[in-house]
């Protein structure tokens, strides 16, 4: 039996005025992408990554950094190093487990790092977001992102995160050992910078999940002695090209802030959309670093691009020896100098394999563990020694 006419009409013009607001709405959400993608490429804050003859990054990137609190180095990784990290992340993703509580891939097999303390993987239902406006990782992401509908047939969840990725993946640890990258980090944190972090972003077309608007760092907010890089920095590897729709974003300068109040950013703007925020923009083989103090985010990837970003992280010494902190999880950790050291201990057997791999490469030499090469090389049974590595993750 149909519906009366009239209540036909009623719905019929519901359904035009609905399609009409998403017309609307994606428009604005078109244009802000746009506007934004236009206001970031006017930022003079991306070239190669140049250092001068004295081994001193070179002083215009270092102040632009320290300016806008992000930087685009092109061109860093070469075509052939881009494509065996591309098949190892295939290959990994290929033996995901099925979902959060499984430990077997979609063949049966039991999955790349099930042998593992820990998890490997972690997941969020497709173009959600899984943090936004609750109460994990003590509430730092405060606004939930618009969360969208995904394609019919859509998996009920999708990898967000490849985690332990100096373990489960040759590639990525030879990346690690990159020494421009190393370089870098040396130039900006001192010769004695620590690692806290790597994990590789992953953000599947039409599934790719967001991260609400956040800023990293949990201990030193604070401090009468917190300077910019108190928290460290992110250092992005770009595998493939990607647009502000699938772009990590970032609001210029808010690394100098303090604490920002993204609740109040956001107010009046009815939309996830935080005024002034522009997409780091990158293509293949691009690195992209990021104050951790700066406000990020990313939205659920609706485009028809991946994006995997190999991310690590990097933190000053001084900064995490002797430091008592809170963890994401709540747990208090004081980090001494056997804890960072041993952790800092996946640099020289990254630049180790990097060797082997390209012996024409000019080797970094990390300072802290320079003359202890022999003890540091890298072969089947520091592969097993590391097994555990991830579970000395440092965090501030």
């Amino acid at each position: 039996m149909g519906l009366p006419g009239w209540i036909g009409t009623k719905y019929a013009k519901v359904v035009r005025l609905s399609r009409l607001f998403d017309l609307v709405e994606e428009h604005i959400l078109d244009k802000y992408m746009k506007d934004s993608e236009r206001d970031a490429l006017k930022l003079d804050n991306r070239g190669p990554l140049m250092f001068g003859v004295d081994g001193r990054l070179d002083t215009g990137i270092a102040e632009a950094f320290s300016e806008y609190g992000f930087y685009v180095f092109e061109n860093v990784i070469k075509p052939v190093e881009l494509e065996d990290l591309r098949d190892d992340i295939a290959r990994a993703l290929a033996r995901a487990p099925v979902g959060p509580d499984s430990r077997l891939d979609c063949n049966g097999d039991s999955s790349i790092g099930a042998d593992l303390p820990g998890p490997s993987f972690s997941f969020a239902r497709p173009l959600s977001d899984p943090l936004g406006g609750t109460d994990m990782y003590q509430g730092r992401h405060p606004v939930k992102m618009v969360e969208h509908k995904p394609e019919r047939g859509a998996p009920e969840y999708t990898v967000e995160l490849l985690l332990n990725v100096l373990r489960l993946l040759d590639s990525c640890l030879r990346l690690y050992g990159h020494p421009e990258i190393l370089r870098l980090a040396e130039n900006l944190l001192g010769p004695d910078f620590l690692p806290f972090n790597e994990n590789i972003f992953v953000k599947e077309p039409g599934l790719g999940a967001a991260v609400a608007w956040h800023q990293d760092g949990t201990t030193h907010w604070n401090s009468p002695e917190r300077d910019e890089l108190s928290h460290g920095y992110n250092n992005q590897v770009q595998v493939y090209d990607y647009s502000a729709e699938n772009a990590l974003w970032v609001l210029p300068g808010s690394h100098r802030l303090g604490k920002v109040d993204i609740r109040a950013r956001l107010a009046g703007t009815e939309s996830d959309r935080l005024p002034g925020a522009v997409p780091i923009l990158c293509g293949a083989g691009d690195v992209s670093i990021c104050n951790r103090q700066a406000v990020h985010g990313s939205f659920p990837n609706c485009s028809a691009d991946r994006r995997w970003s190999i991310t690590y992280g990097f933190l000053p010494r001084g900064r995490v020896v002797g430091v008592t902190t809170k963890k994401l999880d709540g747990s208090l950790r004081t980090y001494d100098d056997r804890w960072v050291s041993e952790r800092a201990g996946m640099i020289p057997l990254a630049v180790d394999a990097r060797r082997q791999r390209y012996p024409d490469e000019r080797n970094y030499r990390y300072q802290p563990t320079l003359g202890l090469e022999a003890e540091n090389m890298w072969n089947e049974q520091a592969r097993e020694r590391i097994k555990t590595y991830h579970l000395q993750n440092v965090h501030i």
